[in-house]
């Protein structure tokens, strides 16, 4: 299995409010993290980092005192993701700057040829399976409920003047309720996690066409393309290739 990953501060911004993590090729247990941070006087940059490193200190606190099935790793996926919203949610309330900060957050744990996910906000998930891209997340966003209800179209959604509303992020409140699921992860395969920053600046069709073409090089030629279609927030992609 072969990692990329890119993060940039983009065109616009002061500071890269984005975090991940991954995991190294001598870890047994292959951990790919991804947070887009909100939140005024730092707050954002804060709450990412925070989110990142509890829910992946959380995992692997607690990944060899389960059983490895389906149900167990979803589930200490849920609760890590819960754990690390009341670290973040806590962190808020102990200081009136970092009031209301909060983040997305993207998980992806690789095991036995799945990918077992968990997932709040709008930074996104792919698999690239064959000549097929497929969007595993949805977006916990206002402009995504407009689609689902059928009140707007996907064309329409692209640049709704509210397309970065969520309603749902991490840290903002008491509790969260992440997405979880699983999906196969087999040889020839690519996962990309990325942030709003990637997605809002380049198409689905284009990512597509970067990562199939060249996948050694795509988070960074991903990364650039946004830059180059504007760059108006930090910009972070994580490609994992199953080779």
């Amino acid at each position: 299995m072969k990692v990329f990953a890119k993060s940039d501060i983009g065109k616009a911004r002061e500071i890269n409010e984005d975090s991940y993590y991954l995991s190294t090729s001598d870890d047994l247990l292959k951990m790919y993290v991804l947070a887009d941070g909100m939140g005024g006087y730092n707050g954002g940059e804060i709450a990412s980092k925070l989110a990142t490193m509890a829910v992946k200190g959380y995992i692997e606190s607690n990944f060899d005192g389960i059983e490895h099935d389906k149900e167990n790793i979803l589930s200490l996926i849920r609760s890590a993701i819960e754990y690390a919203n009341m670290v973040v949610y806590e962190k808020a309330k102990q200081n009136v700057e970092l009031e209301n900060m909060g983040t997305t957050l993207e998980v992806c744990l690789i095991y036995n040829n799945k990918a077992f996910i968990g997932h709040v906000g709008d930074s996104r998930i792919y698999r690239i399976r064959k000549e097929f891209m497929r969007k595993l997340t949805q977006d916990h966003s206002y402009v995504q409920e407009l689609v689902k209800d059928g009140t707007i179209t996907k064309e329409e959604a692209i640049h709704h003047p509210k397309k970065n509303m969520l309603i749902k992020a991490l840290g903002c409140t008491p509790f969260v309720e992440p997405d979880t699921l699983v999906k196969g992860f087999l040889k020839g395969d690519t996962i990309v996690i990325c942030s709003d920053g990637l997605t809002n600046m380049v198409s689905e069709q284009e990512i597509y066409d970067i990562v199939t073409k060249d996948v050694y090089d795509s988070s960074e030629i991903l990364v650039n393309k946004a830059n180059d279609m504007g760059g108006y927030d930090n910009i972070t992609v994580i490609v994992i290739y199953n080779d």
